[in-house]
């Protein structure tokens, strides 16, 4: 996209979001796994909808998780409870489990990998590092300059509105919101950078009345104006490209959402796969990070892949680099890495995935050890993989996420030195 003048557009959903709930639940199950058994083998996943909420899937542990009170808190948490519940309250609602363990054919082959440690490898493998990756699969990483978390700004900006959104329901600013939202930002770039906020929209749900106020057209007007002020105006306070007076503001476009949440769609963990992500400013391998343990390289290597991006660009090699992994079910090393640096690198795209390959472990033993993806949970309380599970797994700045570490930055920039070809 260098050097061209568009519009892109990236959207972000609020935890009280159907697809979101189910993220979190399946999340909250996997940290409480993990926190009792650290080697626990966990793919949840969640649906709901008016009244109930459905886990299946399968694990397998040495250890025992009471997931219907799991899914009963995860839901109060987020909102769901009490008279606004609104068809869908975590006391009332039915919960059914189906879960079976892990395939022993899957099992075997994570357990004991084949090893194709390949010869520029510099690190020598243990039967620990001989984990295999628990499925095949190709998965994207990406980092680019346009905010300080190294994020496309589209994306950045939507989970920072529907964040913010949470907040003053939760904080009882708004206290007339309910759980279920939505954000989308489209910026207009120039010449391959971004200029100006075209559009900023929000949808919120929100009771059927405001202080006894119980028009419609009256209850729209009190949501618009405070949105504005509490919200949009909040979030770009400290923002350096602001809305102008040709924005494009829309404030719940539909006219009415008081019936939302698992009343109004049904949810399924999954199926926000790009607001997880880069807003679909990168391309995705199409895995699904919730409900799974660090062996499902669908949701570590996905993390590798962003935390080499990130590394590649603070380092200064590039302004803009993507990252592909490619894995075999059973097997340790990554049958393959690109790096795309989309003509803004420094140095060759090819001396770049040469450093990769040299600074980076990329095998799931090597991933799960530098990110030490099984003892987060129990490090934070018991809860950590659950907080990724709304507003986003990349670019995080609320909480310590070991992906979003830079600390490659200095031997990048020293190995750089010695390629061919240096334009730093």
């Amino acid at each position: 996209m260098t050097g061209k003048n568009f519009l892109f557009t990236s959207e972000s959903v609020t935890e009280g979001h159907p697809d979101k709930v189910c993220d979190q639940i399946s999340d909250a199950i996997l940290d409480e796994f993990l926190s009792k058994d650290k080697h626990s083998r966990v793919a949840a996943e969640t649906t709901v909808t008016t009244g109930m909420a459905l886990v299946c899937g399968e694990i397998t542990a040495d250890c025992y998780v009471d997931i219907p009170q799991v899914v009963r808190n995860t839901i109060k948490n987020i909102g769901y409870f009490g008279t606004e519940a609104g068809g869908f309250d975590a006391d009332t609602c039915a919960v059914l489990t189906s879960i079976d363990e892990q395939s022993t054919d899957i099992g075997n082959g994570v357990n004991k990998a084949l090893e194709t440690r390949s010869e520029n490898s510099d690190t020598s493998a243990t039967e620990t590092e001989e984990l295999g990756a628990g499925d095949q699969g190709i998965m994207f990483g990406y980092a680019c300059s346009e905010t300080p978390e190294y994020m496309p700004l589209p994306i950045s900006l939507a989970h920072k509105l529907s964040y913010r959104l949470a907040q003053v329901r939760k904080q009882g600013i708004l206290n007339y919101l309910r759980p279920d939202g939505k954000s989308q930002v489209t910026v207009e770039y120039i010449d391959g950078k971004p200029a100006r906020i075209h559009t900023v929209l929000l949808s919120t749900q929100h009771n059927p009345a405001i202080n006894g106020i119980s028009d419609n057209s009256q209850v729209q007007n009190i949501i618009k104006n405070d949105l504005q002020k509490h919200v949009i105006d909040f979030v770009f306070a400290n923002e350096s490209i602001k809305p102008d007076d040709k924005t494009i503001i829309l404030i719940n476009p539909s006219g009415r959402f008081v019936i939302g949440g698992p009343q109004g769609d049904s949810g399924l963990t999954g199926r926000k796969i790009i607001v997880d992500t880069y807003g679909g400013y990168s391309r995705h391998g199409g895995g699904a990070f919730s409900g799974k343990d660090p062996t499902k390289v669908d949701r570590s290597a996905a993390y590798a892949a962003r935390y080499v991006a990130k590394n590649i660009v603070a380092a200064g090699l590039a302004d803009k680099c993507e990252v592909e992994l490619a894995y075999a079910i059973g097997v340790a090393e990554p049958l393959s890495i690109m790096i795309d640096t989309f003509g803004t690198g420094k140095i060759s795209d090819e001396d770049i995935e040469k450093l990769v390959r040299k600074n980076f472990d990329l095998r799931p033993a090597g991933i799960i050890k530098k990110f030490d993806l099984r003892n987060l949970p129990s490090k934070n309380g018991g809860k950590f993989y659950q907080l990724l599970a709304a507003y986003g797994h990349m670019g995080r700045t609320d909480i310590d996420v070991p992906w979003e570490h830079t600390d490659k930055v200095q031997d990048l920039k020293n190995q750089a030195m010695t390629c061919s070809i240096v334009n730093m």
